[in-house]
C-alpha cells in the first residue's frame, strides 16, 4: 500500500515521544508512516508498531542529521516533521494534504500550546498562526541573529476564513509540512554548514523556500499543540556546547541570509522585507542602513 505521509521525528530525551508518536497513529486518516531518530536514549514506553521505523545513530548526531536520516528512509509523497512533544488535531494529515496547493510550498497548521501533563491544549495560552522574522538582535537577547517570532497584530487582523490558508514569514520550527521532492530538491536537506546540528531551522526551511520562489502557508483549517517548555522542562534536544553553537549559528545565518549568499535565490533579501512582507514589525524603512551599521552587510 501507498505511503501518503511520512512523519519524520528528531527524538532526543523527551518524557513525550511516545505519547506523540501513539497520537499521531490515532488521529491520521491517510496512510502514513513515522520514522523516529533516537538521538541518545530509546523512548519509554517503546511504541511498537507496523508503520513505526527507528533510527539509532549510536551517539548524538544532532537534530539535522536526524531530520535527513529521517527523510532518507521516508517512502511518502509528503512530509512531516514533528518536535517529539506535540498533539494534533482528528485527520490532521488529510486537511494538509488536500490543502497544498503547490510542491513549493511549505504548510505550518496552526499551533496551539500543549499540557503535557494532562496531554491536551493548555487553554491559558492563546493559539498562534503567524510567525515574522525579527530584526537581527531583536529577536532574542543573547545573539544578534534572526528569529522567527510571534506576529500577534496580523494575527488579529486576519480572522476572517478567507485567510484560512495564508502567508506567514516565518515559523516555529515545530512541526511542518511540505512534499519530499521540495525538500530533497528545493531545500536540499538540512545543512550542517555554518547552521551546526541544531539551529536556525526554520530560517533555513522559510528563507530558502520564500527567497526560492515558494510560500510558507498557515493552515487554520488544522492544528497542532507543542509543548510550552518554560522552566520547568527546559530545551529538550541539548547537547555539549549548545548555547555557544546556537549564537555562532544565528550570526553566521543573519549573514548568510542578508548578504544573499544562497545559490538557489529567485529574490534577493530586499525583496522579502520591502515587497513581500512591507508590514512586518521590526522592519523600518532604513533597514538597510541600520545592518550596514550593524557590520552585516555591504550595501552599495
Amino acid at each position: 500500500m501507498a505511503i501518503d505521509l511520512s512523519v519524520v521525528i528528531p527524538s532526543r530525551n523527551s518524557p513525550f515521544t511516545s505519547k506523540t508518536i501513539q497520537d499521531i497513529l490515532e488521529k491520521a486518516v491517510t496512510n502514513i508512516e513515522i520514522i523516529v531518530n533516537v538521538d541518545e536514549n530509546w523512548p519509554d514506553p517503546l511504541v511498537e508498531d507496523k508503520r513505526i521505523t527507528y533510527i539509532h545513530p549510536g551517539y548524538p548526531r544532532g537534530m539535522r542529521w536526524g531530520i535527513n536520516a529521517c527523510v532518507s528512509l521516508a517512502h511518502g509523497k509528503y512530509i512531516m516533521k514533528s518536535d517529539d512533544h506535540c498533539l494534533f488535531a482528528p485527520s490532521f494529515d488529510q486537511v494538509l494534504i488536500e490543502n497544498h496547493r503547490e510542491d513549493n510550498w511549505v504548510q505550518i497548521p496552526r499551533r496551539y500550546s500543549l499540557d503535557g501533563e494532562g496531554w491536551k491544549i493548555n487553554e491559558k495560552r492563546p493559539h498562534r498562526d503567524y510567525m515574522s522574522l525579527s530584526f537581527p538582535g531583536k529577536g532574542k537577547a543573547q545573539d544578534n541573529g534572526m528569529h522567527g517570532v510571534e506576529w500577534w497584530s496580523q494575527q488579529k487582523e486576519r480572522v476572517d476564513s478567507q485567510y484560512d490558508i495564508d502567508n506567514t514569514p516565518s515559523l516555529q520550527g515545530s512541526c511542518y509540512f511540505m512534499t519530499k521532492n521540495h525538500f530533497n530538491s528545493f531545500i536540499g536537506g538540512m545543512s550542517e554548514v555554518g547552521y551546526g546540528q541544531f539551529a536556525q531551522e526554520s530560517q533555513e526551511i522559510g528563507l530558502k523556500t520564500w527567497l526560492g520562489g515558494g510560500a510558507v502557508k498557515v493552515n487554520k483549517k488544522t492544528w497542532y499543540a507543542h509543548l510550552h517548555k518554560g522552566k520547568q522542562y527546559g530545551r529538550m534536544y541539548h547537547i555539549g556546547g549548545f548555547n555557544d553553537s546556537i549564537n555562532k549559528a544565528a550570526r553566521w545565518s543573519t549573514l548568510y541570509w542578508l548578504n544573499n549568499q544562497w545559490e538557489g535565490l529567485v529574490h534577493d533579501f530586499a525583496w522579502f522585507i520591502d515587497e513581500q512582507f512591507p508590514n512586518m514589525p521590526g522592519w523600518s524603512r532604513d533597514w538597510k542602513k541600520q545592518v550596514r551599521k550593524m557590520g552585516l552587510i555591504d550595501t552599495k
